[in-house]
Order: C-alpha cells, then sequence, then structure tokens
C-alpha cells in the first residue's frame, strides 16, 4: 500500500479515474459532465469498437475552452488496440507493420484529444490468452520508441494475465507502470498479480469493479460495512480498492453517482473491513 501510494504520487495520478467505454454518442457530454463534477483522470482508447475517442477530446477542449480545466490539471490514459480488438473503424493501416500500426494510432490518439503528449499509454490486451507472440514484442518496442520521444509519459499493459505480465517485466527496456484488469472478487479481486505489481513498481487499475462483482455487492456483508460508514456498496467497494493500493474506474453515467465516486476520498475503512472485504468470496 505505502509502496503504491509513493508510485501514484510520483506519477501524478488520480486516485480514481473516469472510463469512458461504451458511451457512444453520449461520449462527449457524459465526459464533460465527469469534468464538470470533478474527476480529473480520463481512461479512453483508440478503439471505436468500444471508445469514442474524439468525443473525449471534444469534452476537454471545451472544458479548457471554458476555464473548467487547464491541460496540465488532467491525466490522460489512452491505448494501442490490435485489429483483432477493432471494428471497421481502424485508427491505422492493417497492412503495415505492427510499429507503424502503433505509431499512426498514436498520432490519432494525439489528434483526438488535443494534446502534444499523453500520460499514460496502454498495450490494449496481448495477441492471445498465454505467453506473448511476435507481434506483442513489435507493439511494445513501438510504445517505448514513443516514450523515448517524451510524447508519452509512461506505458502499461490491459488484460493480462501474471503470466504475461511477468514476461513482458523479464525482457522489456521500459518497463510497464500500470496494469488495468478486471477485478473479480471471485478470484481474491487479482491478489497474486496485485503482489507482483506491488514487488515491481506497478500501479494496478481495476475496471468493471462493481460490474464484475454484483453478489458481493449484494451481499449482507458489504452492506453492512456500508451502513456503519452511512455509504453505499458501491462506495465501498471503491473505497476498498484505493485502501489495497488499486486506481478504481468508474464509467457511471449519473451526475449523483459521479459525485459518490469522487467522495470515496473522503472516508476510510478500518483494517479489518478492509480485511473482510479482501477475503470475502472465501466466506
Amino acid at each position: 500500500m505505502a509502496n503504491h501510494s509513493r508510485v501514484i504520487d510520483v506519477l501524478h495520478v488520480p486516485p480514481i479515474l473516469y472510463g469512458t467505454a461504451w458511451k457512444e454518442g453520449q461520449t462527449q457530454h457524459l465526459t464533460e459532465l465527469a469534468l464538470k463534477q470533478g474527476f480529473r483522470g480520463i481512461d479512453t482508447a483508440n478503439q471505436r469498437r468500444h471508445y469514442h475517442e474524439a468525443g473525449v477530446g471534444a469534452a476537454i477542449a471545451s472544458a479548457v475552452e471554458d476555464k473548467l480545466v487547464a491541460r496540465d490539471d488532467l491525466f490522460l490514459q489512452s491505448k494501442f488496440t490490435f485489429k483483432r480488438g477493432q471494428d471497421h473503424r481502424l485508427p491505422y493501416d492493417p497492412v503495415a507493420p505492427i510499429c507503424v500500426q502503433v505509431q499512426q494510432s498514436f498520432a490519432s490518439t494525439l489528434d483526438h484529444l488535443g494534446t502534444e503528449t499523453l500520460d499514460s499509454y496502454l498495450l490494449h490486451g496481448p495477441t492471445r490468452r498465454d505467453s506473448l507472440c511476435t507481434e506483442d514484442w513489435e507493439a511494445w518496442r513501438a510504445m517505448e520508441a514513443i516514450h523515448d520521444t517524451g510524447r508519452v509519459h509512461v506505458l502499461g499493459v490491459s488484460n493480462f494475465s501474471l503470466e504475461q505480465l511477468q514476461l513482458l517485466c523479464q525482457q522489456v527496456r521500459i518497463p510497464p507502470r500500470f496494469v488495468q484488469n478486471r477485478c473479480y472478487a471471485a478470484q481474491g479481486w487479482d491478489r497474486q498479480l496485485r503482489d507482483f505489481c506491488v514487488a515491481n513498481g506497478i500501479v494496478y487499475q481495476a475496471f468493471s469493479l462493481l460490474t464484475a462483482n454484483r453478489e458481493v455487492m449484494a451481499s449482507n456483508e458489504m452492506h453492512r460495512i456500508a451502513e456503519c460508514h452511512g455509504r453505499t456498496v458501491a462506495q465501498i467497494v471503491f473505497r476498498f480498492a484505493v485502501e489495497v493500493g488499486m486506481i478504481p474506474l468508474t464509467g457511471t453515467t449519473d451526475p449523483g453517482h459521479m459525485r459518490a465516486d469522487l467522495d470515496i476520498c473522503e472516508f476510510e475503512l478500518i483494517p479489518d473491513e478492509v480485511e473482510r472485504i479482501a477475503h470475502i468470496n472465501e466466506r
């Protein structure tokens, strides 16, 4: 926890990020709403299949023009997505070498977001479920080359298993600073991978914390803890994530929920509650 806090402070990452996936035509409006509510960390991807990155950029431009935020106030994170994760609206030439695809996708992202630099750039999943293949290494080397230019501050990965992350860290020149995974209570909240992150100065970003854990959220245990703090169960889940060193993502479309999600910084869980939630699936 302390190690993660130091890493997060050094990277200037907000304690919770606003995720912009699956919002389509509402992306600009909802991102503007999130910024107005107080979010300063925005997660997106150059993957038109699930994201509307240009809509995110339009929201940021509007917020900057209205003097709600300045670019330096924001933590902006995007991703390179292989062709298998895209639809027909590709942000690169599909027949170009992987290194060129990464360069083209990154340039497109900067254009979408109206920025000259990106705070974090993730590899949006490996090409297969086990191990890593040539395309993964080519993409990472291309991302390292972009990092060398100073146009991105840190690199990371998404949807990686522990074994894939270990393999990557053993062989890369620039190690990942973030891992963004779907986080299941049924899998110990990804405990083994998070332990590896702590040991290697990597920060774990958790998405689908609510939608992937509906049974846990409905449990009497979670409701008792929520009642003790006068908070919602969703706030307890997000606060638990922060307590154990994760950065949670929320994609809520409700302004009240946005404010509630940001309010997780206003209270703390006691160690016994953290331990009970950590092992809730074992109960």
